[in-house]
This record gives C-alpha cells, sequence and structure tokens, in this order.
C-alpha cells in the first residue's frame, strides 16, 4: 500500500485526492486488480484560465487564487503524511506564456514541480481513472470535458486512440459569451450557434484520431457532466454517490442543456448543485457534451466521478 497525494489543476478548477493505493499490475488498462481508498477528495473553483485565451497569459489574481488553494492543499497532505505527491497542470498551463511563474510558486509550496502534461498524457489519465474499477472487455469512449480543452479516448482494456481538442466550458464562454467583461445572460441564439460550430469544429478534428462513433458505451467526466447529471436526477444537494456511475439519458441532457441555456445568471446560480464557480460556464459544459452525444449518437452518458485525478493517483502509486 502506498499513501499518495495526487493535484489536478486544470483551466477552472484545482483538485486533491489523498489515497491509499494498493496496486498491482499497472495503471494503463481498465479492469485491473488493486485499490484505490479515499482519505481526502477536494476541489477549489481558482479560474487560473481566466483570459489565457485571449491574452496567452496568467492573470496575477488567477495565480494568487492558485497559490492559495495549493497552501491549503499542503496542510492536508502534510497532515495525512502522503509518501509521494503528484502534480499534474493541463490545458490552461500548457498555453500561458508566463507558466514559469506558475510552476515556481507551486515548488516553493508544495515543493514539487507540476507536470504540463500532453493533452493525450491527460486523456489517458482520464481514460485509467474512470475505467479502471470497471469490468474489461467493453470499448468505451471517454469523454473529460474541461475549463480549456475535452479529452476524447476510445479504448476497453487499454486505450487505443486518444485526442485532446481546445474546446472547454471556461474557454467557449470566455470567447463568446462574455464581452468587454459583460456576459450574455442568457446567450443569444446566434451566440450559442457560434459555440456549436466550435464544438463541431473540434468534433471533426478528434475525429480524425478517435473513432468517435464505434464504442459501445459513453463515460462522461468531470465538472460539466456530473452537474448536469445532478441536474437531471433532481437532487437537492450534490451528491457523488447518487451521480456516479449514473446513466443519463440524451433526452434528459438535452432538456437540461436547454434550461442553461435559457436561464439567467440569477436561475443558474438558484439551482442548488450549480457549484458558485461552474454558474457562469456550465452552460457551455452542457452543450458539449450534447453535441457528443448527437455525433456519436449516444442514448445515454455514464457519469464517472472517477476521472483524472484518480489517474494521477495510480500512477503516483505505480511509479508510472
Amino acid at each position: 500500500m502506498t499513501r499518495v497525494a495526487a493535484v489536478d489543476c486544470g483551466t477552472n478548477s484545482i483538485r486533491l485526492l489523498v489515497a491509499d493505493v494498493t496496486a498491482s499490475d499497472g495503471a494503463s488498462g481498465a479492469g485491473t486488480s488493486g485499490e484505490l481508498t479515499d482519505l481526502d477528495r477536494r476541489m477549489t473553483i481558482v479560474r487560473l484560465g481566466q483570459g489565457v485565451d485571449r491574452t496567452g497569459r496568467f492573470a496575477p489574481e488567477a495565480l494568487e487564487r492558485a497559490f492559495a488553494a495549493c497552501r491549503e492543499y499542503a496542510a492536508v497532505i502534510e497532515e495525512h503524511c502522503a509518501q509521494r505527491i503528484r502534480f499534474v497542470a493541463t490545458s490552461a498551463t500548457r498555453d500561458a506564456a508566463n507558466r514559469d511563474d506558475f510552476v515556481r510558486g507551486v515548488v516553493e509550496i508544495l515543493g514539487v514541480e507540476p507536470e504540463v502534461i500532453t493533452g493525450d498524457q491527460e486523456a489517458a489519465f482520464s481514460f485509467t481513472g474512470a475505467t479502471r474499477e470497471l469490468p474489461g472487455g467493453d470499448s468505451r469512449l471517454v469523454v473529460d470535458i474541461g475549463g480549456g480543452s475535452t479529452e476524447f479516448v476510445v479504448g476497453d482494456d487499454r486505450v487505443r486512440a486518444a485526442r485532446s481538442v481546445d474546446i472547454g466550458c471556461v474557454r467557449l464562454t470566455e470567447r463568446h459569451l462574455v464581452r468587454d467583461g459583460v456576459a450574455c445572460d442568457p446567450p443569444t441564439p446566434e451566440r450559442i450557434a457560434a459555440i456549436r460550430a466550435d464544438i463541431e469544429a473540434a468534433l471533426d478534428l478528434a475525429e480524425e484520431t478517435v473513432p468517435l462513433r464505434e464504442a459501445r458505451t459513453l463515460v462522461g467526466l468531470a465538472g460539466s457532466v456530473t452537474t448536469v447529471a445532478a441536474i437531471a436526477l433532481g437532487l437537492p444537494t450534490y451528491d457523488s454517490t447518487a451521480i456516479h456511475r449514473s446513466r443519463i439519458p440524451y433526452d434528459q441532457v438535452k432538456a437540461v442543456t436547454d434550461r442553461l441555456l435559457g436561464a439567467t445568471h440569477k436561475e443558474r446560480a438558484a439551482i442548488p448543485v450549480v457549484h458558485p464557480g461552474r454558474v457562469d460556464v456550465i452552460g457551455a459544459g452542457s452543450l458539449i457534451l450534447l453535441a457528443i452525444m448527437e455525433r456519436t449518437g449516444a442514448a445515454e452518458v455514464v457519469v464517472s466521478e472517477h476521472d483524472i485525478l484518480d489517474g494521477i493517483a495510480w500512477s503516483a502509486a505505480e511509479g508510472a
């Protein structure tokens, strides 16, 4: 058994998982033996990717929000006496010209250097985290909808094809729904169509590498997907146990997406399962999921609360 701390720093949120991992024969496949037991799992919305799509740089206030979360996480990691720490940074950090400022700050706080991974590495971690606990043999398309990018991975007991594309709930919201710092709320049909055009172009790009329509099961990961599931399930509060492994039909995903895109900020904020940090971006995130289901012909999405963070934890334990 190895006690690990995994940190996933994305465009919208930074998350920590401290876990005891009993590993065996490698983290590259689903359905392999081993066990991951949560000790502490938490998420903080820091919006590190604020403005990165437009400026190409991290904003000073975004860096400070991320560093504040890192200081909180450092205390948790020390409390649990984690033996290994792995810190992975994804889309926004790949894109930012001043990412060295971010790297230095993380090293000072946590004592480890954040690994700025490629989209393909991100996809592989997501696949491992989402499918390792599932029975092997079934062909799956795993979709991880993040703030700045979306990862597509097809595999069964191993990854067969993967692609990361630059569509995410934060990136598309900032690109199409905000003008001079003011949100278009609710978005006009023209702006929704512009988002949809970007999504379709990205799906065309992903499909050059990943056979999106071949997998038997669509597995959806990350906050946009889990929030849509929580709304579709009618949960009074966010309940990860109820959400994990839930199956949300296409019709319900469409109904939730239409509701979110037609709502004002105040109306979205009043939905109890929508995290305050997702109120502005959940409409774009839900539209990405809906477009994927329409492109693939998926009748439902299997929702997983286990994702890239769990994949990072497995890799930390196994030295991958």
